[in-house]
């Protein structure tokens, strides 16, 4: 287990490039399974959730070759069936909440799937139904087994159809696409979701082969192929870096320049930040975040409190909550957070209040932040990171406190961003990673 000792109070400077996106990257690696050519993924980002699930492929029989950090070759010519049998399948998958989107690709171009139970952030429920009604609508039938589920397609192969989603799922969108490009006749899906995500996928399968109409909105129609070829794709910047470094700009009142931060994918990500005061410019594809001592958070027109809310896309993604609810606590104003999707994700403000913010937890899904608007600053903490994004706020909390932190369980620091410690002390960061 290891922990980052951080000295708050310091400035950043300098410029930053955000990763890949972790989110396509999980999607794009599955994709690889529909072809036996090689499928080249470039910009991927070095960090354990993606090499794990990697690392699960090459136990499948998937040959995986990577020619650097950030760019790996995937070949999945073979498959060795045997091994989902194994106790070894079920323990990475179950870890990997990425692992159920192995099951459309191995549906259609296999006849059969397993589906483990997932793993991931423990951040309340996350129902895998609209998974399992897609791709029973395209024919596949579901077996209970011990340890996992077993999907199997009929004699005559996944056929396709209409479906409207219960909800607008991205990973259950993904695995129904993915299953309905090499099924038989044309497949409809109505409340798909439509992140910039999705839109790389389809893009992808596109590339190999597919035919897909309606990508980038909720409507997907795609008329099924038999074979799929190679390609090479490169990911996105990771959305959800870009907005935990202009949270860290923000909050340590620092200068900075976030380079290659793909601003047409960001969706309401720079105004709902503005929304909370950050200035920020637009240079080409970079963002430039000048230093602010302060910063104020609008009122409503009728002058109630600002409700910033996670929604599917085009709304904000609840993967940024976490980082906006720490920034509101040094803002001018007040904030009502509202976390719609999970119920578990934001009790973690029970360290912010620890360290002085001023929070009310209203109830699972809701927050208000009075801002401090600076007058009182932070005090360190010894913290641990409950799930990804919350161990990134908490980071952020660090960076601008009175004095030495320490954040423990960084493990699950490390699933979501890439050598963050070392990027950070580039920047001026005071920080240091502990190994026990």
């Amino acid at each position: 287990m290891g922990k980052f000792k951080i000295v708050g109070g310091n400035k950043l400077h300098g410029s930053i490039v955000p990763q890949g996106a972790k989110n396509e990257a999980m999607q794009i690696i599955c994709a690889s399974l529909l072809t036996e050519e090689k499928v080249t993924i470039t910009n991927l980002p070095n960090i354990s959730d993606i090499n794990n699930l990697l690392s699960l492929l090459h136990d499948m029989g998937v040959t995986v070759e990577r020619y650097s950090e950030n760019e790996v070759s995937i070949q999945a010519k073979d498959i060795d069936f045997s091994y989902f049998e194994t106790e070894d399948f079920s323990n990475k998958a179950t870890r990997l909440r990425g692992s159920v989107m192995i099951l459309g690709p191995m549906l259609t171009r296999f006849g059969k799937g397993y589906l483990p139970k997932p793993g991931g952030d423990k951040i309340g429920r996350r129902r895998l139904d609209t998974h399992i009604i897609g791709l029973q609508k395209l024919g596949a039938i579901f077996e209970n087994a011990d340890k996992c589920q077993i999907a199997i397609t009929p004699p005559d192969g996944l056929k396709g159809t209409y479906m409207l989603l219960d909800e607008a799922s991205v990973t259950g969108t993904a695995n129904i696409i993915m299953a309905a490009v090499m099924a038989k006749g044309e497949t409809t899906i109505f409340n798909a979701a439509c992140e910039p995500y999705i839109v790389q996928l389809c893009r992808m399968l596109a590339s190999m082969g597919a035919k897909i109409s309606g990508t980038g909105s909720n409507l997907l129609r795609i008329e099924g192929v038999s074979k799929l070829r190679g390609t090479t794709h490169r990911l996105l910047a990771d959305m959800i870096e870009v907005g935990s470094f202009i949270g860290m700009a923000a909050m340590t009142g620092s200068e900075l320049t976030i380079k290659n931060a793909g601003i047409k994918d960001l969706g309401m990500i720079p105004n709902t930040f503005r929304r909370l005061g950050i200035k920020m410019e637009f240079i080409g594809d970079d963002i430039y975040i000048p230093q602010q001592d302060h910063y104020e958070v609008e009122s409503f027109m009728d002058g109630s409190i600002l409700t910033i809310a996670d929604a599917p896309w085009p709304g904000f993604t609840p993967d940024l909550i976490s980082i906006v609810l720490v920034v509101a606590t040094q803002a001018k104003g007040t904030v009502l957070i509202h976390q719609k999707m999970f119920e578990s994700r934001l009790f973690f403000v029970d360290k912010l209040i620890d360290m002085g913010a001023q929070i009310i937890l209203c109830d699972p899904h809701r927050a208000t932040v009075v801002g401090l608007d600076r007058t009182q600053q932070l005090h360190a903490v010894k913290m641990a990171s409950p799930d990804i994004r919350a161990g990134v706020a908490l980071l952020i909390a660090a960076l601008s406190a009175n004095g030495t932190s320490i954040i423990e369980n960084i493990e699950q620091i490390d699933r979501g961003y890439q050598n963050i410690d070392k990027r950070l002390f580039d920047l001026g960061v005071d920080i240091e990673r502990i190994n026990d």
